[in-house]
């Protein structure tokens, strides 16, 4: 699987959602008749499409509209929602400020404390909609947000950083004891992000409800560019799901895994879901929501870092309702809307009749699979010339 890069070297070919294509099988299904849910333990989802925890994607708002359809969107709970009471004022500058101004005013808008109390707000906001409450935090808050918030009535909690891992190392400050954190919890754990096999296992055998795949891929993520690490989705979809699959067979218990970023349009879900992904975290998709809270703008996770931002903000404009963008109709040419239906007809065109047997369906290496014939559409900026 290897070549060589140099003497002593060698380096292995890895896979992203523009170099490979699925294979129709000998069989076709009535897209209205395929079953594209999930599930986390207990939990079942009607839709395997979560919304990223990103600033400029989600606030309660989109979460509570998100959860009524059937899908699942985090509250960011290191961003503005919880650092200002009225986050409006501050998502409208940030909208408004030039790209030149965005990073650094990012930066000091991000300063000011998280408040508490606006967590069990937040999530208590979210509940009186019966949908489920999600949010993340990265790890250093990790603690004592989860107590916050598992009070407040959360049903789904994440610990998300750049890279995650069971074994952290270091003499300056306390390391989070991750296998302790899910253990004790009361409410499921997903633990992201990573892209390799033998991390994933790990996190699996400490307790780990989920797993986030995904290093760098991400419309507003500068870290393959700032790091320069990170692994194409696809293979790291791939091996991730062989992880899955052997603790299954090992232990019984069935991890679902989340492909986290990198995903446009239907057709990179519908790769990602064939890649052994149970369910895909989209964030610039949903960013062009007009519900969306960032106004047209998406920025990462990692933009407000006050060392090292690894993350930018980018216009992603607005092009529809969240309803039109998740479950249709859609009015745009492009794949971008109705990513459930653009779900259910590949599924269906593929003979898969649930996520499992998408996980079965061929994958073919096809470096041409997104020009070729496409000439039209190239040249004239339509369609999948976009």
């Amino acid at each position: 699987m290897a070549d060589w890069i140099g003497i002593n070297r060698r380096a292995r070919r890895c896979y992203g959602f523009d170099e490979v294509a699925l294979v129709p099988g000998d069989k076709t299904i009535n897209p209205n008749e395929v079953d594209v849910s999930w599930a986390i333990g207990d939990m079942k989802f009607d839709i395997p499409i979560l919304a990223a925890s990103m600033d400029g994607v989600v606030n309660v708002k989109f979460a509570i509209e998100m959860g009524k359809m059937g899908g699942v969107a985090s509250i960011n709970l290191d961003g503005v929602q919880t650092r200002y009471e009225n986050p409006d004022e501050i998502l409208e500058q940030i909208a408004e400020s030039t790209p030149e101004e965005a990073t650094k005013l990012i930066q000091s808008l991000y300063v000011k404390p998280v408040k508490e109390a606006l967590i069990a707000k937040r999530i208590e906001e979210i509940k009186k909609h019966k949908v489920p409450a999600v949010v993340s935090c990265i790890p250093q808050n990790a603690k004592k947000f989860h107590q916050i918030a598992e009070e407040a009535g959360c049903d789904l909690f994440i610990v998300q950083s750049t890279v995650a891992t069971v074994k952290h190392l270091s003499n300056e400050y306390k390391v989070f004891d991750i296998e302790k954190f899910c253990k004790e919890s009361r409410i499921p754990i997903i633990v992201g992000n990573t892209v390799t096999y033998d991390v994933t296992l790990e996190l699996m055998e400490i307790g780990a409800s989920a797993i986030l795949v995904g290093v760098g891929p991400g419309a507003a993520c500068t870290s393959r560019g700032v790091l320069g690490i990170g692994v194409p989705q696809i293979t790291a979809t791939v091996d991730c799901a062989a992880a899955r699959d052997h603790f299954f067979k090992r232990k019984g218990k069935y991890v679902p895994i989340i492909t986290d970023g990198g995903m446009r349009i239907g057709g990179e879900i519908c790769k990602a879901i064939a890649a052994g992904g149970d369910a895909c975290m989209v964030g610039s998709a949903f960013a062009k929501a007009f519900e969306a809270p960032g106004r047209g703008y998406h920025w990462g996770m990692a933009t407000s870092n006050a060392n090292l931002p690894r993350g930018t903000r980018v216009k992603v404009g607005q092009a529809g309702t969240l309803k039109e963008i998740l479950i249709g109709p859609a009015k745009v040419d492009d794949g971008s809307q109705n990513l459930v239906g653009a779900l259910k007809t590949s599924m269906g065109s593929l003979g898969a009749s649930n996520i499992q047997e998408m996980h079965d369906v061929e994958i073919i290496i096809a470096h041409s699979f997104q020009s070729e014939g496409k000439v039209f559409q190239m040249s004239q900026k339509v369609g999948m010339g976009k």
